[in-house]
This record gives structure tokens, C-alpha cells and sequence, in this order.
């Protein structure tokens, strides 16, 4: 099944982008009245983070964020099939001098890159101008596993760490110099090394790892922020100028300027950030669970 699915996105990667969007749209409108149980994590979540919005507003930004979703799957077939020429000119990119300004000076950079629908365009539009170092989640579906990391290092010299192997060898890559660090911090992994930030106003498990590898690699950290635009128009990516004073003595005041960072970003797209995530899943000792 998995094979025939990849055969998929091979043979849909050819039409244009604007078609496969409008695909998309269609079947993310099917999924969220298909898929019942995201269904209710997207709108738990939507519920926590925006209390000030009505039901009706929350539910047509959960629809619009399943047609994201359901993009960011059938469109993945242009970042693991198509040629750099064609990725370059769908993903366009804003700031790129800021990133190659930290690696070119020999400074370790971190990419904060957060958890919207279109990060993998984000990784694989960056493939083709810098190195980057980066760490994935093993997959039970070893073809699926197998796909994924292709997407992610057909171009340059990529390297990839499992989640499993830690931040050790990522920071020894980062020391060697000529690579940047493409990290996604914002998902709940559990109480492991998390400690409880708010995000939107609620308490939320959050890995402070953004300050504890910038000092132990001596990195500057930037934002990398990757939009899905309308009507299959392609993607734009922007990315910020160095943090300054960052990270500080104070790693619980670094993760919360992490979180607020993120929320000004979601703000400007609220439907394509990644709520199908259970983000508030571990809960404080004591505290009843949302899902």
C-alpha cells in the first residue's frame, strides 16, 4: 500500500501546483468530516488558543486547516520527485542572506523552524543552497521512513540524526562548521526534559532545548517562517535576522521567547499551523487531560 501511495505522488508531482492545490482542497474538506478524532484535537486546540473566537469561526478555520494539511501531503510529491530548478522557483525566499551570512562566518546557525503545514517545502528549498544537520522521527513504515529521508537530503550533503540518538551529534556537526541546524522544537514529546511554557495562554510541555543547544554550540538562532500561498501559487519562505542576546541565564525566560515568537507567527496564519498535533497532551501533575 505505502509503494502505491509514493507511485501516487510520483505521477501527481507532474501536474501544476495550482491543480494539485485545488486537489487538496477537496480532499481536505473530505478528511474533516472523515477523520472525526482529529477532528476533535483540532478543535480542542483551536478552543484553548483562541477562546475569544466564536464556534463558527473555530470550526471554518478547522476546515481550512485540513485543506493545508491535505495540501502539504499531495504536494509533497514536487519536493521528493521535482528537480531544484523546479523547487526554487515554487518556493521563493525572503532573508536567505541572514542565514548565509551566520554559516558563511563560521558560526554554528539554528533555523527555528515551526510546525506549519509547509515546513518540509521550507527544508527541501534550503537543501539547495546550505548543508544542514537536522533530526527526524523513526517511522514504523520503513518505506514511508525510507521516502521521507530521501525528500530531505537529495540535495547537498544533508545529515540526518534520529530523535533517538539525542542533540550530541548534532552539536558536534554544528562545531565542525559549514552546517546549519533545521530544528522544529514545538511539539509536545512528552514530561522527558520538558518543562511547562505557556502557549497561547495555556501551560504546554515544551522541550527547552532552542537555549540549551545554542550555548553548548555557540549558535545564533534565526526564524524560519514557510507560508503556503492561495491558489497553488507557490511558497514563501522568510527568514528572520539573527536573535539578539539569545539565549540568556535564564532558560525558562529563553523557552517562553521562544513560545511568543511562535504565536506572532501563527497569528499571521492561524489555519496553517499544525493542530493536529495533540500540543497539549502532557498536562501538569494534577491536571485533567483535553483529549
Amino acid at each position: 500500500m505505502s509503494r502505491l501511495v509514493v507511485a501516487f505522488l510520483w505521477l501527481f508531482h507532474w501536474l501544476p501546483l495550482p491543480l494539485q492545490a485545488a486537489c487538496g482542497n477537496v480532499l481536505g474538506w473530505l478528511l474533516y468530516w472523515l477523520v472525526v478524532p482529529r477532528r476533535r484535537v483540532v478543535q480542542t486546540n483551536l478552543r484553548l488558543c483562541f477562546p475569544q473566537m466564536s464556534q463558527v469561526e473555530r470550526s471554518r478555520l478547522a476546515r481550512a486547516h485540513f485543506m493545508y494539511v491535505a495540501r502539504s501531503f499531495l504536494e509533497r510529491g514536487v519536493l521528493w520527485f521535482a528537480p531544484a530548478e523546479r523547487i526554487r522557483r515554487l518556493v521563493r525566499v525572503e532573508g536567505l542572506e541572514h542565514l548565509k551570512g551566520v554559516i558563511d562566518s563560521g558560526t554554528p546557525a539554528i533555523l527555528l523552524v515551526p510546525h506549519f503545514c509547509a515546513l518540509d517545502a521550507a527544508g527541501t528549498r534550503l537543501a539547495t543552497e546550505v548543508n544542514w544537520v537536522s533530526i527526524y522521527s523513526a517511522q514504523k513504515n520503513k518505506v514511508l521512513e525510507h521516502w521521507l529521508l530521501h525528500g530531505r537530503t537529495r540535495f547537498g550533503q544533508q545529515v540526518l540524526f534520529s530523535r533517538q540518538e539525542g542533540v550530541r551529534p548534532v552539536i558536534k556537526k554544528l562545531r565542525e562548521g559549514g552546517y546549519g541546524f533545521f530544528y522544529l522544537p514545538d511539539q509536545d514529546f512528552g514530561p522527558r526534559d520538558s518543562i511547562f511554557v505557556p502557549f497561547f495562554g495555556v501551560q504546554a510541555a515544551t522541550v527547552p532545548g532552542l537555549p540549551r543547544i545554542a550555548r553548548m554550540a555557540r549558535a545564533q538562532v534565526l526564524s524560519g517562517i514557510i507560508r503556503m500561498l492561495p491558489w497553488g501559487k507557490g511558497y514563501e519562505l522568510t527568514i528572520g535576522a539573527p536573535w539578539q542576546d539569545f539565549p540568556s541565564d535564564d532558560e525558562y525566560a529563553d523557552t517562553l521567547r521562544m513560545n511568543q515568537e511562535l504565536e506572532r507567527h501563527v497569528l499571521t496564519m492561524p489555519a496553517q499551523y499544525y493542530w493536529v498535533h495533540k500540543r497539549f497532551k502532557t498536562r501538569p501533575e494534577g491536571e485533567a487531560g483535553f483529549y
